[in-house]
């Protein structure tokens, strides 16, 4: 069976999910796209997708009879919308991060996936399954014994003008944050956030760098250092101290090099670089589930809980030093 796909938002992300699809993966097809502007849409199609048809509505796409299942990759404020219609199709659903902008839409959307009574919606949280990660979890499971802390850091090279400081928490740090609740089985009670001196490099609208620090349920302590103008390239690192040992995750794979008196590694400049295996292995898996008219991986729920989470952290950053604490309802059984 091949699984006939629509594309809504075919920016930088969804038309490499298209590209993907299309050229890279098995057992699927995109046959429908559509986006905010035309000609991104047609640029799509002409390069990715030849036999696909452009949809000017998105609400329309998805309520095509053509169209099993739907990628939804367009302007965050636009994914509650779009993923509710989605499933009051019946239909599998992958959303880009985040899979709202509100904890409330979040929450409106596992309402009315619980009402449907099955899962239909993934949420594209690649690091799950980036080799590294799962690397990092087997050990975590398996040789450092209960975790006790974590030392964690997302650094960009630099980000532009328009980046603001709570962009840290929802466009950034979200990645920690649900990463981490999954190698760690466990949920935050509390977050804090801490400013270090203000790096030279940072416009007069961003604080950075900055340091979550998140408490979970079991007592594990987490500091995250957040640097998106560490200006030498872009760095993720995790480090996990347990009862017996400690695990770190590997770094990317590349060539060291002896030269001109040096020893050396490059350091990735770009996140798609980092994590490009993570983004076919979790379209893979989405597209297997929904050959099944379901869905695998990160689900609404944890879309939810990064939600809260998230705007715990904003509201930290509002209070330095003073610690948030993070509630959450009883998780339903359909996320169980």
């Amino acid at each position: 069976m091949t699984v006939k796909i629509g594309v809504i938002g075919t920016g930088a992300i969804g038309q490499d999910h298209t590209r993907r699809i299309n050229q890279v993966l098995a057992g699927a097809k995109v046959v429908a796209v559509n986006d905010v502007n035309r000609d991104n849409a047609q640029a799509c199609v002409t390069a990715f997708a030849p036999e696909a048809t452009i949809f000017d509505d998105p609400i329309a796409l998805i309520n095509d009879p053509g169209v099993d299942a739907v990628l939804v990759c367009s302007w965050g404020q636009t994914h509650e919308e779009y993923v509710l219609a989605t499933i009051a199709a019946g239909k599998p659903c992958f959303c880009e991060k985040p899979l709202a902008t509100t904890a409330q839409g979040a929450e409106n959307i596992v309402k009315a996936e619980v009402a449907a009574g099955k899962r239909l919606v993934q949420v594209g949280f690649m690091r799950r399954y980036d080799p590294g990660y799962l690397a990092l979890r087997h050990a975590v499971q398996n040789v450092t014994g209960a975790p006790l802390m974590v030392h964690a850091a997302h650094r960009n090279q630099r980000v532009g003008t328009n980046y603001t400081t709570p962009m840290a928490i929802h466009d950034t740090l979200i990645h920690e944050i649900d990463v981490l609740r999954w190698l760690l089985d466990d949920d935050y009670v509390s977050a804090q956030v801490f400013f270090p001196r203000k790096s030279p490099r940072a416009h007069e609208k961003l604080r950075d760098p900055q340091v979550v620090v998140l408490e979970t349920k079991k007592g594990v302590v987490i500091d995250v250092e957040v640097f998106v103008n560490c200006h030498y390239g872009y760095d993720i690192q995790c480090e996990i101290v347990g009862e017996d040992g400690i695990a770190k995750l590997p770094e990317p794979m590349s060539v060291q090099t002896r030269s001109n008196a040096m020893l050396s590694n490059p350091i990735l400049t770009d996140w798609k670089d980092r994590f490009i295996d993570s983004y076919d292995y979790e379209l893979a898996d989405f597209l297997k589930a929904a050959a099944k008219g379901t869905a695998a991986g990160p689900s609404s729920w944890d879309g939810y809980v990064a939600a809260v989470t998230a705007d715990a952290c904003v509201s930290a950053q509002e209070q330095e030093g003073v610690p948030v604490r993070i509630a959450l309802p009883e998780r339903p059984a359909l996320y169980a």
